[in-house]
């Protein structure tokens, strides 16, 4: 028997499955190693911007923290919290630097500036300037109680917010007007510019550093400055509505008795020296009432007419819907003004309501002692509304700011007020008392409500405003004070005029 061998040719791709096994598996290892860096990478950046994030938001609470209590009508205002008595001081000088520390948990509040120093300060106002300052500290309200101790709340973590001053040098920047210069004055805004004219409110800088336990920090900073509501202009030392039309006349009435009782319009500064500027003395909105023979005019002492000086020849009535500028037409409407009233008592530092009380309207009185705990002075200019009645008869203190009163104001010369006085409601007032103190800047009278009902008059004609002091009254009257007026401007926030982050 025959045996036939038969030999086979090996196939030149023999173990190429082998081959591509092993790229397929390499190829898969690859892009699970890619994904897996990928997912670190971000990881890594969720976690980055997840840390910026959170400090950036930190910082930005404590800018809004101090520019919050800076408003004396927060409850939490500097003014009404245990702050250094020479804490944010009213202008606030350049030198004055103030503090809010917020120390963590584990943190002592005095060790806060040494962990945690602010060399900003020095960049911007020289080198050793912060060392020099005057510097005071108050603590965050997320370190007072109930949020520390009873709620125990985590509040943000920024470390301190400084509040301080600048001046065009600090700021590098050439305010208006524009002369090329960098001067070290105060800046000031006028609602439309910055400025070093000491014109509007003072410019404050609010800068905020937040540090994260990672080791993440942020530096933010505020320019800001008050914002007044819209009052209506001043355009005499006293204002008195009238509107065409029966019973609607103003009504005034000077001490006779007293020849040191006078009302100019001649504007004198905040320490009572001249400037020259000149305002009518008594202004009214119909020309009847400005009439020589009118009620206003009659009501002044012949003897005595030739001390209510202002603009023009004594005694100095005039006629406010003639002069240049003249008084807004939409002002001289019951709702209009009266809504204006409104809105300042909404901003108001401090309201006081008295108990109703008496005949129609039914509004109560509310006397000196309510206002002697505002503690009110050059350094604490307020906005004070009494909705009803004041009488401040006998009573010593002086005030300064804006008082508003919506009923009848009772006015005792033993009182100097240095602002703004508006009696807008009812529209009356009176006085009797025997002391030498007057009223610097300019007092305002206006008849919005009906005296029965104390609703909004219908209609577009304001009543008449009532002034009438008895015969014996003394005092020294009414002086016109720009000055005065500009510090007693009522705010209603902070503007925030520029805001950015400072690199470190």
């Amino acid at each position: 028997m025959r045996t036939q061998i038969t030999t086979r040719n090996r196939r030149p791709e023999a173990g190429i499955a082998l081959l591509i096994s092993i790229f397929i598996l390499l190829l898969i290892s690859v892009v699970a190693i890619a994904l897996i860096v990928a997912s670190g990478t971000e990881s890594s950046l969720a976690g980055n911007y997840r840390s910026a994030t959170g400090v950036y938001y930190a910082a930005l609470a404590g800018l809004e923290e101090a520019r919050g209590r800076l408003l004396p009508k927060n409850s939490n205002s500097f003014k009404n919290t245990a702050a250094p008595a020479n804490f944010l001081l009213s202008p606030l000088p350049i030198s004055d630097v103030n503090y809010v520390l917020n120390p963590g948990p584990t943190e002592v509040a005095a060790n806060i500036l040494t962990a945690y120093p602010d060399t900003e300060y020095d960049s911007e106002f020289g080198a050793g300037k912060l060392f020099s300052a005057t510097v005071s500290t108050t603590l965050s309200m997320w370190d007072s109680n109930p949020l520390k101790a009873s709620l125990n709340l985590p509040g943000p973590l920024y470390k301190w917010v400084r509040i301080n001053a600048v001046t065009e040098q600090s700021l590098n920047l050439d305010t208006y007007p524009y002369d090329l210069s960098k001067d070290p004055k105060l800046v000031y805004y006028d609602g439309t510019h910055l400025n070093d004219t000491n014109s509007g409110s003072q410019v404050l800088e609010i800068t905020a550093l937040a540090v994260l336990p990672n080791g993440s920090q942020k530096l933010l900073q505020y320019l800001a400055a008050p914002v007044p509501i819209t009052l209506p202009p001043f355009l005499a030392a006293l204002t008195l509505s009238d509107s065409p039309g029966a019973g609607n006349h103003a009504g005034f009435h000077a001490p006779a008795s007293n020849s040191s009782y006078n009302i100019k319009g001649i504007d004198q500064d905040c320490s009572g020296s001249s400037t020259g500027s000149k305002y009518p003395a008594i202004g009214v909105f119909t020309s009847a009432d400005a009439l020589s023979t009118g009620p206003v005019v009659t009501g002044i002492p012949p003897a005595y007419r030739s001390s209510y000086n202002g603009q023009n020849s004594a005694p100095d009535v005039e006629n406010l819907n003639v002069t240049s500028p003249s008084f807004p037409a939409n002002l001289q409407i019951p709702s209009q003004l009266d809504a204006l009233a409104q809105s300042i008592i909404q901003n108001a530092d401090a309201v006081i309501t008295p108990t109703a009380s008496g005949s129609p309207p039914y509004l109560g009185t509310a006397t000196g002692s309510d206002l002697t705990p505002l503690g009110m002075s050059s350094s604490n200019v307020l906005t004070v509304v009494v909705n009803g009645n004041l009488d401040i008869s006998n009573w010593s203190d002086d005030g300064y700011g804006l008082l508003l009163v919506t009923g009848t104001f009772t006015y005792d010369p033993d009182t100097t007020w240095n602002g703004i006085i508006l009696v807008i409601g009812q529209g009356i007032v009176n006085g009797s008392h025997m002391q030498f103190k007057q009223i610097n800047g300019a007092m305002l009278v206006a008849k919005t409500r009906d005296p029965v009902t104390n609703l909004v008059l219908a209609g577009s004609n304001l009543g008449g405003a009532s002034v009438v002091f008895d015969d014996s009254m003394q005092g020294e009257g009414i002086r016109y004070s720009a000055c005065w007026i500009q510090k007693a401007q009522p705010t209603a926030s902070y503007k925030i005029l520029s805001f950015h982050e400072i690199s470190q």
